[in-house]
């Protein structure tokens, strides 16, 4: 066999015991490019996959290739080659950008002249890495530092509150911070959805689109909410086809994979697919005594290791639900003036294992019931059309614990609280669960109902 029959061989054993995902992410473009006695060189396309099959893959692919040559080959290296890349243009340094002002476009925010929509808290360097999501994590910084020559786009998945929106402003700071002239846009979907309907509404369509399809980073958070919306996902393609045309780079989160995400038109699943998709899983008891001892030192309350380990033992689904419980521990101690115990620490989060522990029973009507309760409102209220501030966010939190509790639809939801469309029930569930991120009396409050709920 020739050099190419023998790796193509070796790739043939090599699909057999690795994910299909995987194999098209490190496999894709590899060759051997020279052999000499029993040494193989294997070719890749840049530095960033040259390490990970290095740290990752070395074991497999000498054991495929010694299959493959009746024990002949004893040893494989890995080597940059980019001059064998396939065709597409590669961009040396990414270009500069016109700033806002010159665009007339939506508003900036936190993140610098050039950055748009940036939470200035998340970046990498307190972002704690574990099992579950070194992989997502590895990818944004190889983007940061080549946007639109490793991955693009580049689609991570996850559960709530596993860390997708933190590492996609991670990787904007850190882009921002390699090419601090480039132009970086964060957004929701529902953000993207908004913009792009007061931009027809208004006339200012031309605008939009110079806007987002000038960017030299694009990160779209939660792109799962472009389900049914038929003109934004149109708009979204064309931003998509425009951007990548540039090599530009592209960021995308989800709480599925591209295939799972319903009523998504096909042409933009294949596009999604074209780079990197990578996910992230629930923490693995390391990271989440890592994530802990990181918060304590972050809000400056040290906590002893037995409480650690007491509270990682206890709530192990989500980043998000780890520093809720937290908060909440700090919250309780400081207002009375006490020092935490793991006792005091046991009966704080009782109830937090309880709801973790969820079997299905709790139902729309209880739901309603004790929110409408902790609120001091009524349930017709919670149904109203009213958009008094005190019964909106009642009602919103209402539908994202119907959704996360009940497990109900989004139409369900919506039929359930007045007869809304599903479409509301989407965005009252995606901001309160941003709310869950940063606002602590959200937080709060949230924990405090499934107290009850969960206690009852």
């Amino acid at each position: 066999m020739d050099q190419n029959q023998i790796w193509q061989a070796a790739l043939g054993e090599l699909e057999l015991t690795i994910s299909k995902a995987n194999f098209t992410t490190w496999f894709k473009n590899t060759f051997i490019s020279s052999s000499e006695n029993n040494k193989v060189i294997i070719g890749v396309s840049n530095a960033f996959t040259k390490t990970w099959l290095e740290n990752k893959y070395h074991k497999e692919i000498l054991k495929a290739l010694q299959n493959v040559s009746d024990n002949k080959i004893t040893e494989v290296t890995y080597k940059v080659e980019t001059h064998k890349k396939p065709g597409g243009s590669i961009k040396a340094t990414p270009k500069e950008v016109a700033t806002a002002a010159s665009t007339g476009t939506p508003e900036n925010g936190n993140g610098g002249k050039n950055g748009y929509g940036l939470n200035p808290h998340y970046i990498f360097e307190n972002f704690v890495v574990g099992k579950g999501n070194e992989l997502a994590h590895a990818a944004c910084q190889a983007v940061s530092q080549k946007p639109g020559e490793v991955y693009n786009p580049l689609f991570i998945y996850g559960g709530s509150g596993l860390g997708k929106t933190h590492l996609l402003h991670a990787t904007a700071h850190e882009l921002l911070k390699n090419y601090p002239n480039n132009k970086v846009i964060y957004a929701t979907s529902e953000k993207f959805t908004g913009e792009f309907i007061r931009a027809i509404s208004q006339g200012n369509a031309d605008k939009f689109k110079n806007f987002y399809r000038t960017a030299d980073m694009l990160l779209i958070d939660d792109i799962q909410f472009l389900a049914g919306k038929e003109g934004t996902q149109e708009e979204f393609f064309h931003t998509f086809n425009a951007l990548h045309q540039q090599n530009n780079q592209i960021v995308i989160s989800s709480d599925r994979p591209p295939k799972a995400i319903p009523a998504l038109e096909n042409r933009l699943i294949s596009r999604f697919e074209w780079g990197m998709i990578a996910d992230i899983a629930q923490p693995d008891y390391e990271t989440r005594i890592a994530i802990l001892n990181s918060k304590c030192k972050e809000k400056k309350y040290p906590l002893t290791q037995d409480i650690v380990t007491l509270i990682a033992n206890t709530i192990q689904s989500n980043v998000r639900e780890l520093e809720g419980a937290l908060n909440r521990i700090i919250a309780y101690h400081q207002l009375n003036n006490t020092a935490p115990t793991v006792e005091s620490v046991k009966n704080i989060i009782s109830s937090l294992s309880n709801y973790h522990r969820r079997d299905g029973a709790i139902t729309v009507k209880q739901i309603s019931n004790t929110v409408a309760q902790f609120f001091d409102i009524t349930i017709d209220n919670l149904k109203g059309s009213s958009r008094k501030k005190e019964l909106v966010v009642p009602r919103q939190i209402t539908m994202y614990l119907l959704r996360e509790e009940a497990k109900c639809s989004y139409p369900t939801i919506g039929q359930e609280l007045g007869g809304r469309d599903h479409t509301t029930a989407m965005h009252a569930y995606e901001k309160i669960k941003r709310a869950m991120d940063s606002d602590e009396k959200i937080q709060q409050d949230i924990n405090l109902i499934r107290q009850r709920l969960y206690n009852k």
